[in-house]
């Protein structure tokens, strides 16, 4: 299937999906969104174990596709549900598949960009990226699960202090606040991308299938309860192929080599 405002591609356990409406500054419209959930289904399969998003162009992404909603013949409220509803899906669907999200950050991140942007499992921007929450300005509220990711990673008062006075972050500055992983130059924004990915790709699937489960169950369970749950998936890892590779690999101090 090929897709109006994406592009996707798979490389053997890598998928890549890059936002792809340059001239629009990868602006969020119907057809992306409902195009981003049908793609983030594709992605969560078995065999793939590391997704990688990013956006054509010098921006990531500049959030929703105000045109489009000022213009649209559904009103601009039903159309904004609209769109929100199909992104939710696809940052649902990409939060709880088995395979590791990794959110490429290229260039500015503003509104529902921002909320996808840091929305992965791990996040690499380019050192000329920047961060900006943007829906106040407009007259809007965020979306994208912003008001969920931005306060467990930052605390809520710097979320609020986000989300109320449109700061801009830069690259640098998403880092030392905790909500970006990896900062890297320009030049070596792709291969250090490709370097993480590739890393990712080359280990245990179950086991980093296992960490998202756990530090999503996390947020909601007490100390007894997420303890019972990692003791639950550390025993199917350990019986399961992956488990009994890294195990041996281990044991008999060798590379281990999972499928």
């Amino acid at each position: 299937m090929t897709y109006e405002t994406l592009l996707f591609a798979q490389d053997g356990p890598i998928a890549r999906v890059t936002l792809n409406r340059p001239a629009a500054a990868n602006g969020m419209n119907d057809v992306m969104t409902r195009e981003l959930a049908d793609v983030a289904t594709r992605c969560a399969v078995p065999g793939t174990k590391v997704v990688v998003l990013t956006g054509a162009g010098r921006f990531f992404c500049a959030g929703g596709d105000l045109k489009a909603m000022a213009t649209s013949p559904l009103g601009p409220g039903p159309f904004v549900k609209g769109i929100a509803d199909d992104l939710h899906r696809a940052i649902s669907t990409f939060a709880r598949m088995d395979a590791v999200l990794i959110t490429a950050v290229n260039g500015v991140a503003a509104g529902a960009g921002f909320s996808l942007g840091v929305s992965g499992d791990l996040v690499v921007a380019s050192a000329s990226a920047s961060f900006t929450m943007a829906y106040t300005k407009a007259g809007l509220s965020p979306d994208g699960a912003a008001s969920y990711h931005l306060p467990r990673l930052i605390g809520a008062r710097r979320t609020g202090d986000l989300m109320l006075t449109n700061r801009t972050l830069s690259a640098a500055e998403a880092l030392d606040w905790g909500l970006v992983n990896y900062v890297a130059d320009d030049a070596d924004f792709a291969a250090r991308v490709d370097e993480l990915a590739a890393g990712i790709a080359s280990g245990a699937a179950g086991s980093a299938a296992a960490v998202k489960k756990l530090l999503l169950a996390s947020y909601d369970n007490d100390i007894e309860t997420q303890m019972a749950f990692e003791a639950q998936l550390i025993a199917e890892n350990a019986d399961g192929a992956d488990g009994r590779e890294g195990i041996d690999a281990f044991l008999n101090k060798r590379a281990p080599n999972y499928g």
